[in-house]
């Protein structure tokens, strides 16, 4: 983990993190530790390990909860269980995904409602579920992570460019509706990031260098760059910055 910028705000807060436990999830849930917070986290596939390296590396234990996060009431019922444990959750990062690569000719509905479920109807739900607390508390921050890939229509994968895109939009709905309750909805679009995943199932040199010369700066993504904007999006430090997207990829897009 690099050395990042210190919070003091975000000590001892209520952070919940889907997909927190591999990836840039993994990234993300070390650097809500190392801020001093109260740290839960859901992924289909077991993370008892992980939260023993996490503990030893940090001092601070994640709560681990197994959670398929297309099952909306098995969400539902885990965000309220981290809650019951570590206080209203005042930071949701909606981070799970799915990038499985696919063909529009040969998508059938099953995979659209899988991908959809995943990519895009487990962040509405999420948040509908965390909503209420951070009303409660007076405030709070959401972190939808979407993708630069629907900003230059990157093929491969037309459905989840598709709930990518839709995350924008429901980022600055729900930036609007909650903003008069100091409650920040936010979107963060990484670039190529190279974890573990996508070093096993895609990348190949040849596809790498291409992707590097779009790219303004020529340094590979990794998890470690995502989390300084995480970490930001989450504290006070944004208290201003709403209904927005920060891109993270190495000046692939440019916006403004």
């Amino acid at each position: 983990m690099q050395t990042l910028p210190t919070y003091p705000d975000l000590r001892g807060q209520s952070v919940f993190i889907t997909g927190g436990g591999s990836g840039i999830g993994a990234a993300i849930t070390e650097a809500f530790l190392r801020q001093g917070a109260r740290v839960a986290f859901c992924q289909r596939s077991d993370a008892s390990e992980f939260c023993d390296a996490m503990q030893a590396a940090t001092g601070n234990r994640p709560t681990f909860f197994p959670c398929d996060i297309t099952d909306i009431p098995s969400l539902q019922s885990t965000l309220a269980a981290a809650a019951a444990q570590n206080g209203p959750i005042t930071v949701l990062v909606n981070n799970a995904a799915n990038d499985k690569r696919h063909e529009t000719l040969k998508t059938d509905e099953a995979f659209w409602d899988w991908s959809i479920a995943i990519n895009l109807k487990s962040y509405f739900f999420a948040a509908q579920a965390v909503l209420p607390g951070m009303q409660a508390a007076g405030g709070g921050s959401i972190i939808n992570f979407t993708s630069i890939s629907y900003m230059f229509g990157a093929p491969g994968y037309p459905v989840y460019t598709t709930a990518n895109s839709g995350i924008n939009g429901m980022t600055r709905t729900l930036a609007r509706e909650f903003g008069p309750d100091r409650i920040r909805v936010n979107a963060l679009a990484p670039g190529w990031v190279m974890t573990q995943k996508q070093k096993d199932l895609w990348v190949t040199p040849e596809s790498l260098a291409a992707f590097v010369e779009r790219q303004c700066l020529k340094d590979t993504l990794a998890p470690e760059d995502i989390v300084g904007g995480v970490l930001f999006l989450a504290s006070n430090t944004s208290k201003m910055m709403t209904g927005q997207s920060l891109v993270i990829d190495g000046g692939v897009v440019v916006t403004g």
